[in-house]
Order: C-alpha cells, then sequence, then structure tokens
C-alpha cells in the first residue's frame, strides 16, 4: 500500500516545492501576517459590522430554515413513515432530508418569492436600507407561519411575552410566532405519523397471531411484517399519497 502511494506523494511534493523554491531563489518564502487594525473611518466599521452579522446569519441558518419553515413537519413524517415501514436506514438520512428541503422550497417558493420581490431586488438596488430590507423580508414568512399556527398555540406565547397585548396576530413578535409555528408543526406531523402507523401495526398483530397460531414463537414477527409492509406501500402508491397530504395541509390551511 506505501509502495502504490508513494509515488503520488512525491508528485504533490514536487508540485507544491516548485513555486516555494523559486520563490525562495527570488526573495525568501512567502508570510502571511494577520492583524487587526483600528477603523478609519464610520464606514470602515459599518462595513465590517455588516460582514460580522452577515457571518453570524450565514452559521445560524439552518436554524433559521427549520424554525421558520415547514422542514420540521416534513422530515418528522418521513422519519415516522421510515419507522412505521420497520426500515432501519432505508432511505436514509441523507434521502430524506434532501427530499425534506425540495419539498419544502416547493411549499415555500411563493414566501420567497415575495421575499425576493419587495424585499432583496430593492436592498440591492439600493432603494431601501438594510433596516427596511430586514423588516418587509420578515413580513411574509411571519404571515405564513402565523396562517399555519393555531390561535391557541399563539395565545400560550404571547400571554408570556413581556410588552403590549397585540390586537391582531400579524401584530405579533416573531419572539412569539415561531415557537407557537414550531410546537404546531410537531402536533400536526405527529398526527400524520399516528395514522401512518395504524396500517403497519395492523400487519404486525395479523403476522403475530399467525405465528403464534402457528407455533413458531421463537421466530421475530418484523421479519415477516415487513416485506407485508413494503408491498402494501407500494401497491397503495404511499410516497403519492404522503406527499400530497403534506402538501395539501401546507397550502390549504
Amino acid at each position: 500500500m506505501t509502495r502504490r502511494w508513494l509515488p503520488l506523494l512525491i508528485l504533490f511534493l514536487a508540485v507544491l516545492g516548485a513555486p516555494l523554491a523559486a520563490h525562495a531563489q527570488t526573495g525568501g518564502i512567502p508570510a502571511i501576517n494577520l492583524s487587526v487594525d483600528s477603523a478609519s473611518s464610520p464606514e470602515q466599521l459599518s462595513t465590517t459590522i455588516q460582514i460580522v452579522i452577515l457571518i453570524t446569519i450565514l452559521s445560524l441558518a439552518p436554524s433559521i430554515l427549520i424554525m421558520t419553515t415547514s422542514f420540521t413537519r416534513i422530515v418528522v413524517i418521513f422519519h415516522f413513515l421510515r419507522q412505521a415501514i420497520g426500515t432501519q436506514n432505508a432511505p436514509s438520512n441523507q434521502i430524506l432530508i434532501s427530499l425534506a428541503l425540495f419539498l419544502t422550497y416547493f411549499v415555500m417558493s411563493p414566501v420567497l418569492q415575495e421575499v425576493n420581490s419587495t424585499a432583496l431586488r430593492p436592498y440591492l438596488d439600493n432603494e431601501i436600507e438594510q433596516q427596511e430590507a430586514i423588516v418587509l423580508a420578515a413580513a411574509p414568512v411571519k404571515e405564513f407561519m402565523v396562517r399555519h399556527t393555531r390561535d391557541k398555540d399563539l395565545e400560550l406565547f404571547a400571554s408570556y411575552f413581556p410588552g403590549e397585548r397585540a390586537k391582531s396576530p400579524s401584530e405579533l413578535s416573531l419572539m412569539v410566532v415561531i415557537p407557537a409555528f414550531m410546537i404546531n408543526e410537531l402536533r400536526i406531523a405527529f398526527q400524520i405519523g399516528f395514522m401512518l402507523y395504524l396500517p403497519m401495526l395492523l400487519i404486525d398483530m395479523v403476522v403475530s397471531a399467525v405465528l403464534m397460531s402457528m407455533g413458531m414463537m421463537m421466530l421475530p414477527p418484523i421479519m415477516i411484517s415487513m416485506p407485508f409492509k413494503i408491498l402494501l406501500f407500494v401497491l397503495v402508491d404511499g410516497w403519492y399519497l404522503v406527499v400530497e397530504s403534506i402538501i395539501n395541509g401546507l397550502q390549504l390551511s
């Protein structure tokens, strides 16, 4: 194994060492200096703060995606579906998460288009300021969350949130809307997961009863019931039904 990789290692060192050797002959090995200097103008300080805020937002992008979109509902439903069928690693987590991301983009596309037309494009064209762009971008997202959240959940967090009581759901703060939206998404996902478990549980009970009547109590029922679960799921076109119910639930509510 070492002899196989030795020519590649020599080639890599040669390619890497050639520029360094040439530079060493002309003026020495290049050095990299990192320093923090004081801002010479308020505009430079403002740009630095904007870069820091942008990096922070990018690092929190996965959490924002989970909290403010339908991704939570979709991925939890897919998890329940895989557990109900009994296939532990098929489809894999990468496939389920990728499918959930594309479905989330499909469902959220009207909201994203509104954010792009009302906030992002005017900001890039220097028509509005950054703070105004953030407010305009948050408005359609909050409207989507409020539309898919029960009043009961909104009232729960609004009653404990300090400040003035909002007169309408549109006036609620994002600190109230986001957790209410998340627990509502989890509630719906668990309800759909329960409905997915029912036919699979019936198959498990039938297989267990048949095995007990045949005296084959040492044979795990899941080994016999899983092929029947997959067959049932394929015959009823399960993926179509599950995805259709998710899209209808998000677009019609």
